[in-house]
């Protein structure tokens, strides 16, 4: 097996014949003289437990402790399971199909840059840039929110002053390097995700009466009730779920600076499924029988109190400490989050600078391999999070949260036609994906899965702007972005005269970091049944630690 260094340059020769391929460079082999920040490639020091609590963390943001609780005052405890559960499904199709490209070929423009080699490049334009200003939302989301969960200790201090201060913070994390990156996100993403069993073992007591004035069990599934808004609850949280689960997608973008992303990418695609329906199908369900939907402290449109329900349920249950507690951890995942939407925000307008689609100025990288003029560049758009400083905090928080989710939706679709896609280019060239290093399961019923059901929620999430009386407001929230997107992509292809790629000239080879012979997939598959094997052995304890940390 032929295994290139580690570098984000690669000269591999275009087609099957193609041997390995490297220009490795690593911080020690970059000539401080002839650096040349408009090239320099960013560094592969991600080691695989980063990879692990990355794809956790881009799970567990503070969208998790606050906007569920939105969605719990939207569509009630059964409604939020039904949209978090679907969503939950379509999430793990598209890692199936995200992680079949990227462990082959983990490019730091990922699907952006797979839509470019697979599709059409102005599909590599719309895409990039509507994953650019995903992350720049979600950023600013990030800067909300960490304004609304410090106002349950104090409001001494102005709303715009914590999203200043924290605005510095994060900056200031995502310019220490990739190597600093990884570690702070290892550290923060156990944290939070200790935090999460805290909870739902406390979460057990308090309903079973163990702790807390009273017994509450399914109490509130009866009163008021299992759904607050019917169907409408249940679509309108839909494009939270979305937003919240948007990150899951963001070990393509890191696989483009893992040391070995053939072994970490794969692991961290096939444990989603099981992050998904622990943290999120789980967290759903404690809040949902912790607190009624109707509870005056949750956030909606006119709610003057802004918390996580997390605390709202301690708080309830006597649990003052605990409450102050779980808030310190929302500060702790809002940094986390905020520091991972700046990298996958900077890392996409790296790649779109350097491939001619946005100005070159953003695609300079100091000698740490930082692109710290993407990252100058995202953080200061993101300040919009300012804006919120006018109106109330639930009002704003779900503006930006409808706004980001329908950006979800398209990206998803988009990853699995360029998953089909690749898959024809794969037949077209006579490659068998029996060769792939991981291969998607259940195509090509997951991914058509996956790509109809995200164009689907597209259209369906807003649908409640046309109920009697008809919002304007809501209307244009909830479908800015799909003509928005129509315009970048059709006028890139007129400006650029672009075509459609053909599955015989698509360009399957450049950016792999292994290619193997068929001995060494037989060998690599050996090796993936003797872990299986070994996994069956293990006992709960290990495994739960597998699933959960990584």
């Amino acid at each position: 097996m032929l295994v290139a260094r580690e570098s984000d340059i690669d000269m591999t020769t275009k087609g099957p014949e193609a041997t390995v391929l490297t220009a490795g460079l690593d911080a020690k082999d970059i000539d401080p003289v002839n650096h040349e920040p408009y090239s320099a490639p960013l560094h592969r020091k991600l080691k695989s437990r980063h990879i692990q609590m990355i794809a956790i963390g881009g799970i567990i943001g503070p969208g998790l402790f606050v906007g569920s609780g939105n969605a719990l005052h939207l569509a009630g405890p059964a409604g939020i399971l039904i949209s978090f559960s679907l969503v939950g499904i379509i999430v793990f199709f598209v890692m199936q199909s995200l992680g079949e490209v990227a462990t082959l070929i983990p490019v730091s423009g990922s699907f952006t840059e797979y839509a470019s080699r697979f599709v059409d490049d102005s599909l590599s334009f719309a895409l990039g840039w509507a994953y650019w200003y995903l992350w720049v939302t979600v950023l600013a989301n990030e800067y909300n929110a960490i304004s609304v969960v410090i106002r349950y200790w104090t409001p001494v201090v102005p709303q715009w002053g914590w999203i200043l201060i924290f605005w510095f913070v994060i900056i200031g994390f995502s310019m220490a390097g990739i190597l600093a990156y990884g570690e702070i996100e290892f550290w923060l993403s156990l944290i939070k995700v200790i935090a999460i069993i805290v909870f739902f073992i406390v979460a057990i007591f308090i309903s079973a009466g163990v702790i807390g004035p009273q017994k509450i069990g399914f109490k509130y599934w009866h009163d008021p009730g299992a759904f607050a808004d019917s169907i409408n609850g249940v679509a309108n949280t839909f494009v939270i779920a979305g937003t919240l689960y948007a990150g899951t997608e963001m070990v393509g973008i890191t696989a483009g600076e893992a040391g070995n992303p053939l072994r970490a990418v794969p692991r961290a695609i096939r444990q989603v499924f099981w992050r998904i329906l622990i943290f999120y199908v789980g967290m759903m369900f404690f809040i949902g029988i912790l607190l009624p939907w109707n509870d005056p402290d949750l956030i909606g449109k006119g709610s003057k109190t802004a918390a996580s329900p997390l605390t709202i349920a301690l708080s309830h249950a006597g649990i003052a400490a605990g409450a102050s507690l779980i808030n310190a951890v929302i500060v702790i995942a809002v940094i986390s989050a905020g520091n991972s939407s700046l990298y996958v925000a900077s890392r996409t307008m790296l790649y779109m600078a350097r491939n001619g689609k946005a100005p070159k100025i953003l695609s300079k990288v100091n000698k740490a391999g930082v692109p710290w003029v993407a990252l100058i560049f995202s953080n200061v758009i993101a300040c919009i999070a300012f804006l919120s400083v006018s109106d109330s905090a639930g009002t704003v928080y779900e503006a930006l949260i409808t706004l980001s989710g329908v950006a979800t939706f398209i990206v998803w679709g988009t990853i699995a036609v360029v998953h089909i896609r690749f898959r024809q280019g794969l037949k077209a060239q006579g490659q068998s994906p029996d060769d792939l290093p991981f291969k998607a399961l259940w195509y090509p019923y997951g991914t058509y899965f996956a790509l109809a059901t995200n164009v689907f929620l597209v259209f369906f999430q807003g649908y409640t702007a046309f109920l009697n009386p008809f919002s304007s407001t809501d209307f244009v929230i909830n479908y800015i972005l799909l003509p928005v997107f129509l315009i970048l992509l059709l006028g890139y292809k007129l400006w650029k005269r672009t075509k459609w790629v053909k599955s015989f000239e698509m360009d399957i080879w450049t950016g792999r970091r292994e290619i193997m012979s068929r001995d060494d997939a037989v060998e690599e598959q050996i090796q993936s049944r003797h872990i299986s094997a070994s996994w069956r052995k293990r006992g709960f304890a290990k495994k739960f630690k597998d699933v959960v940390v990584g």
